[in-house]
């Protein structure tokens, strides 16, 4: 098994945060234009967004991103991942298990001990792998607008 190390990217870590959204575009399969600078710095400086990498060495092999939501029933925050995703020659080997593992730990330590994450209800794998890791499913449906 591969060593890796998770790091939460800040607006220092500008060129692995410009890898690591590529990285999540290719893995899904998406479209994907590029972050200026300006942008990107002031995204990765928001307390409230989380953009956490694996590295195997100094290859970035996985991401996740989450943003920190407000609640209004009770003065507390809880998390929602928005992407998770590990490139293909890293997968099963433990990478998203500890990235999520990692957000949970941090965002604990900041107080908030609620993270939730959607997963389409035909991703068998996204929905077994979130179950293995405790994550119980809520009966939601979510809406899209758009253009």
């Amino acid at each position: 098994m591969t060593e890796f190390e998770i790091k939460r990217l800040t607006r220092k870590d500008l060129p692995a945060a410009k890898t690591m959204f590529e990285m999540m575009a290719r893995v899904f399969e998406e479209d994907y234009e590029p972050l200026d600078n300006d942008y990107l710095g002031d995204l990765l400086r928001r307390e409230e967004f989380w953009a956490l990498a694996a590295f195997a060495g100094p290859d970035l092999v996985g991401g996740l991103t989450a943003h920190t939501l407000p609640m209004t029933r009770s003065p507390s925050s809880e998390v929602f991942i928005y992407d998770l995703a590990v490139r293909q020659d890293h997968r099963r080997r433990g990478v998203a298990s500890r990235l999520v593992t990692e957000l949970r730990a941090a965002a604990a330590a900041n107080g908030i001990h609620e993270v939730f994450v959607p997963a389409d209800d035909d991703d068998r794998h996204a929905l077994a792998f979130y179950r293995a890791l405790g994550a119980v499913a809520s009966p939601v449906t979510m809406f899209t607008f758009g253009d």
